[in-house]
């Protein structure tokens, strides 16, 4: 994958929120999101700051997938939204039963750990790799074309 602009320093949560606010208005059925980074980098705050954003409702209730693996919402344009931990998956097969192959066509998707995905991740998505910094994170975008013509449109 090209890589884009960066990396990109989110020295707050609101950074962050920033961010994810200026992503999810260009995000539509069939665009995926892989976020990668070790424990703690701000995956899924970036996750769940994208699902307020898309939901229009900052307090939207956004709980962690780490242990029901998908939570999924509607937002109100009637995009579904698929937010995706898969730290606890040991290979691409427990992510189809999930229904993730799916979802990549219909949804926008969310999803952490996407190593786990191997061959089932979509050539098309967006990485998105955070790193934990001693006074901030970093976010490091790689993706194909479309992908740095939308970004540069919403301003990243």
């Amino acid at each position: 994958m090209p890589r884009l602009p960066g990396p990109l320093t989110l020295s707050r949560l609101d950074d962050t929120e920033a961010l994810a606010a200026r992503l999810a208005p260009i995000l539509g059925p069939g665009d995926t999101l892989l976020l990668s980074g070790p424990i703690g980098a701000g995956k899924t705050a970036f996750a769940r700051a994208l699902i307020r954003a898309r939901m229009e409702n900052p307090s939207e209730e956004v709980p962690s997938p780490t242990f029901t693996l998908v939570q999924t919402y509607g937002d109100p344009r009637g995009t579904e939204l698929w937010h995706a931990d898969l730290y606890r998956l040991t290979g691409p097969d427990e992510a189809v039963e999930l229904g993730l192959e799916t979802a990549f066509d219909t949804a926008i998707c969310l999803v952490e750990w996407p190593d786990r995905l191997g061959d089932l991740a979509p050539p098309e998505a967006l990485g998105l790799t955070f790193a934990a910094g001693e006074t901030a994170h970093l976010l490091t975008l790689a993706g194909p074309d479309p992908w740095p013509a939308r970004l540069e449109a919403a301003g990243v």
